[in-house]
């Protein structure tokens, strides 16, 4: 089996997608640059105050760029405890599974980590989830880390 360069996770904060980035840090270690990814829409914020109230504990996925570098800060510090050394975070603007997809191609990434959180849900079934969309799309390998049960 050849050896992966170049890692990317993606992330939006929760704690399966953190389980991701671990399980992508441990594949990359000293030798395979990981690409952590953090995918937002900015948003005006009487969207934002009004979506917030609406999704409570997962508010922080419409908060437009200031809490995506807290995300990407707290992914790297978990990957840097997994073992990755060459880490590279970016936070990019747009729904999750195009923005990963194009930050593959961007980076000649070989390798995609994703979590299952959505995959097995009545939701992800009929209208997609960022796993199996990235897992039918993508150009490189795909990972599903199973960090949801």
């Amino acid at each position: 089996m050849s050896e992966y360069t170049t890692v990317v996770v993606g992330t939006d904060g929760s704690e399966s997608s953190l389980k991701a980035v671990q399980r992508a840090a441990s594949i990359a270690g000293s030798t395979a640059k990981l690409v952590i990814a953090c995918a937002y829409f900015p948003s005006d914020p009487r969207s934002v105050e009004s979506a917030s109230d609406q999704l409570r504990e997962d508010a922080y996925q419409v908060h437009g760029a200031a809490p995506t570098y807290e995300i990407l800060r707290t992914a790297n510090e978990r990957a840097r405890g997994a073992g990755a050394t060459n880490i590279e975070e970016r936070s990019i603007v747009g729904p999750p599974v195009e923005s990963l997809l194009k930050l593959t191609n961007d980076v000649s990434a070989d390798l995609l980590v994703v979590g299952n959180r959505g995959l097995n849900t009545i939701t992800g079934r009929l209208l997609g989830s960022v796993p199996s969309d990235a897992a039918r799309k993508a150009h490189c390998d795909v990972l599903i880390v199973h960090t949801v049960r």
